[in-house]
């Protein structure tokens, strides 16, 4: 694996408590090192829903959720291993071998059903994810429109990205 230094994106916690949805930033480690976003999420404590979304690098972005003996995981791109160690985290906790390095076709990789009890049904986040003409920020933005957090994100997104 080559280590991408420094790694561009973002990673945003996504909480709804209340029947209100809060987005912060997380920690950039978290585009580095999956363990540290899983810890940071881990420690956002709610009775509601928790999970994280990363872009990476304008080529492919995750969403993992902690779960009772675990975390829930999606890659959008299971080729984007080959170049960036989060990415091969991911497959490694998913049990999943790498593409070859000759595979250039993009195919998601984890539970499309992460966010279905959220209203994000899996055949809905893999049309998203088919959009191979969007970059990752725009598809979760997506995301974010369909489940309902959308202003709380876009906000975020203008703070960060400022």
């Amino acid at each position: 694996m080559t280590e991408q230094e420094p790694v561009n994106g973002f990673a945003v916690a996504v909480v709804r408590e209340d029947g209100r949805w809060r987005c912060s930033r997380m920690d950039s480690s978290a585009l580095s090192e999956l363990d540290a976003a899983i810890t940071q999420l881990r420690q956002l404590r709610s009775t509601g829903a928790v999970f994280g979304l990363l872009a990476v690098d304008d080529e492919f972005f995750i969403i993992l959720r902690p779960v009772p003996g675990g975390v829930a995981l999606l890659l959008s791109d299971a080729a984007a291993a080959l170049d960036y160690d989060i990415a091969a985290d991911v497959l490694d906790l998913l049990r999943v071998e790498p593409p070859d390095e000759e595979d250039t076709e993009l195919w998601p990789e984890g539970d499309l059903g992460v966010l279905s009890d959220l209203g994000m049904p899996a055949h809905e986040l893999q049309i998203i994810v088919d959009q191979v003409d969007l970059y990752p920020d725009e598809q979760l933005q997506m995301i974010a429109q369909r489940i309902g957090f959308i202003d709380e994100f876009t906000k975020l997104l203008d703070t960060i990205q400022a």
